[in-house]
């Protein structure tokens, strides 16, 4: 199959993704789990020890600071799905302002992060990594922060996994799952591009408040 920029927007649009078998696989054949992973945005809610661990790092957020790199440290693992052909598709969708980075850096070190796919109010998790204790969680608790201040509806994790279980993600139906990306189709949300990321601290006074 041979993928195109135009293809995965219409795969995400119909609520199914690109994988392959390995690094050096050459096939890539499309999911669509029973099963969804999701983060409800309005029901997440973050764990004290991770509150206490963003109050002692001095790392920042930045967008798109670097999204090769992410892309990069998110395959550079025994096991991956991300290919080359699958590594450039997203590089060719983030030029078109369709695929996003999220990332947190140590002065000029970046130590951990999260990238996806945006489509009307839904943002489609592909893959993160962390070179940092709690880097990966702090990265997706600031990344929920932003979805649910511009405009997002649904975050999508494809998966379910013990990692993403223990930051607040839940399961849900196909059926149930094809419902909310329907609903987030329909509008638009913010455009990552040019936005402000929010910093630690902002966002730890803010789930404070709500946890």
């Amino acid at each position: 199959m041979s993928l195109t920029p135009d293809l995965l927007l219409h795969g995400y649009s119909i609520g199914v993704f690109p994988m392959a078998e390995h690094r050096n696989d050459t096939e890539v054949f499309w999911v669509d789990p029973k099963k969804r992973g999701i983060f409800p945005l309005d029901g997440f809610h973050s764990s004290r020890s991770l509150r206490k661990a963003m109050r002692k790092v001095d790392w920042t957020c930045r967008i798109n600071g670097d999204f090769a790199a992410v892309v990069e440290a998110c395959a550079d693992r025994v096991e991956t799905w991300i290919n080359d052909d699958i590594f450039e598709m997203y590089a060719q969708l983030h030029s078109l302002g369709h695929a996003h980075s999220f990332e947190l850096w140590d002065d000029d070190v970046l130590i951990g992060g999260v990238y996806g796919v945006t489509l009307g109010r839904a943002f489609f998790g592909e893959s993160m990594f962390s070179k940092r204790t709690d880097a990966s969680k702090i990265a997706l608790v600031c990344l929920i922060d932003h979805l649910k201040r511009t405009g997002f509806e649904l975050f999508d994790t494809q998966f379910q996994t013990e990692h993403l279980q223990s930051l607040g993600a839940i399961e849900i139906s196909r059926a149930a799952y094809h419902d909310l990306l329907d609903l987030a189709l329909l509008g638009s949300a913010s455009r990552f591009d040019g936005a402000e990321p929010p910093q630690i601290q902002d966002v730890l006074q803010r789930i404070t408040q709500t946890s």
